[in-house]
């Protein structure tokens, strides 16, 4: 993504914070995994957002109107023996020259130089609750200006959310940004559709896993967007399932919840497929019923229509075929009515998509469902899932996990399925599962 596209967003970001405000925003700290080991490091998302800027120990500092430059940012300075282990750091110069600050500070000079950008400014615009440590740390330096107060000092007076301004800004997504999305489709849909080749029975679940990494990695994306989900036969009816480490049977589905982040943009594509190839006649149905579900969400999927109408539909569509296969029993009114789908269908149908797997944005707005406009993205993701010794089930129904997830945009006409290149017709899936 260019220099333009975050210049934008930050311009859009003061116009918000106006000349008697500042606004804060730190990046994620480094986080242990265990002894003398860190996590992959991955920059917080408002932050990244705004600059770019993918190194750790950084905070942006936003003043707008400021004569000596309104876009500040304090990072790590270059230091040739950290560098020979760790590798290069970008350094003040380059925080300047390639990622559009107007001037930029060693980060050890926050506690030096941050009260005196705080002096005169009315309103803090912050995140306050993602960081203890910082959050004290700018509490503590509001403090000492508001006890100088005496000697004509003047302090901000009033505190802010900004996450709450950059979630809106984040919900609707420019064409850049779905361009660095398709980039991620691109490659988790390589991915999904390498597992379906690949699939055989007495595959471990791990292998798969292994197959979409490797897919991942192939396409340029070295971080998964979420922990992937490889679930074969009962598993599929867990839905946070991460395990994967159990073994694949002739007879079962294999569900994979997997996707590759770009340029720290999230991919999110589900598939429900035979391991042996070949659908039995109750894990068809299953599945075609979930697949019609999800094309009447994907329907409802447009400009005007509320987030809650995609998840109305598959609900609808769900519980009559339910009813049409016996799984449910009663009147269709009086099942919508007592949510008894809830037994087989527990979760929502989708959400926002972005930065964040599971995005920024309200659902509402105060108590009504939020109105669908274009350049929003979001999940359609209905499942159901029959767990072994379900009561008054029939044992052929039992251990029949399927979610089908497509990645959708609101456009101006309608709705695109950027992820419409993942197999999930049965003819198709039957074709390709075992070809490799």
């Amino acid at each position: 993504m260019n220099k333009i596209e975050f210049r934008r967003r930050r311009k859009r970001v003061m116009e918000v914070v106006g000349e008697s405000g500042i606004a804060i925003i730190p990046t994620a700290p480094v986080r242990p995994r265990n002894r003398d080991i860190e996590y992959p490091y991955r920059p917080d998302s408002d932050f990244y957002y705004l600059t770019g800027f993918a190194e750790p120990e950084a905070v942006a500092v936003f003043l707008p109107g400021r004569a000596g430059g309104e876009y500040l940012l304090f990072c790590r300075e270059n230091d040739p023996e950290q560098e020979r282990w760790h590798g290069s750091r970008i350094g003040l110069e380059a925080a300047c020259d390639k990622y559009g600050a107007d001037d930029a500070f060693p980060v050890g000079d926050l506690d030096d130089i941050l009260p005196g950008l705080l002096e005169g400014r009315s309103r803090v615009y912050y995140a306050m609750g993602y960081s203890r440590e910082f959050d004290q740390r700018l509490l503590g330096w509001v403090t000492r200006l508001r006890e100088r107060g005496r000697a004509g000092t003047n302090s901000p007076a009033e505190f802010i959310a900004l996450d709450h301004v950059l979630h809106d800004l984040r919900l609707y997504k420019s064409q850049a940004e779905i361009k660095v999305m398709e980039e991620a489709i691109a490659v988790s849909t390589a991915a999904h559709r390498r597992a379906m080749r690949v699939c055989r029975p007495g595959m471990n679940e791990g292998d798969i896993e292994a197959e979409i990494v490797h897919e991942f990695m192939l396409g340029g994306c070295r971080s998964v967007a979420y922990p992937s989900i490889v679930a074969g036969g009962r598993n599929a009816c867990v839905l946070h399932y991460t395990r994967n480490d159990a073994s694949l049977r002739d007879g079962d589905l294999l569900l994979i919840d997997a996707g590759a982040e770009r340029d720290c943009y999230a991919a999110d594509i589900t598939r429900t497929f035979p391991v042996n190839g070949r659908f039995s006649p109750a894990q068809r149905a299953i599945y075609a019923l979930v697949l019609a579900a999800q094309s009447a969400a994907i329907a409802a999927v447009r400009p005007g229509n509320h987030w809650n109408d995609p998840h109305q539909e598959a609900v609808r569509v769900m519980t009559e075929g339910l009813l049409e296969l016996g799984l449910l029993k009663g009147r269709l009114s009086n099942l919508l009515k007592r949510e008894r789908y809830r037994s087989f269908y527990m979760h929502r149908t989708g959400h926002w998509l972005g930065m964040d797997v599971h995005d920024v944005g309200d659902y509402k707005i105060g108590d009504e469902w939020r109105v669908l406009e274009p350049g929003m993205v979001l999940t359609v993701e209905p499942g159901l899932y029959i767990s072994e010794g379900a009561r008054g089930v029939a044992r052929k129904w039992w251990n029949i996990g399927v979610r089908i997830e497509d990645y959708v945009l609101v456009t101006r006409d309608g709705v695109r399925v950027l992820t419409a290149a993942a197999p999930k017709a049965i003819d198709e899936i039957e074709a390709l599962v075992g070809s490799g």
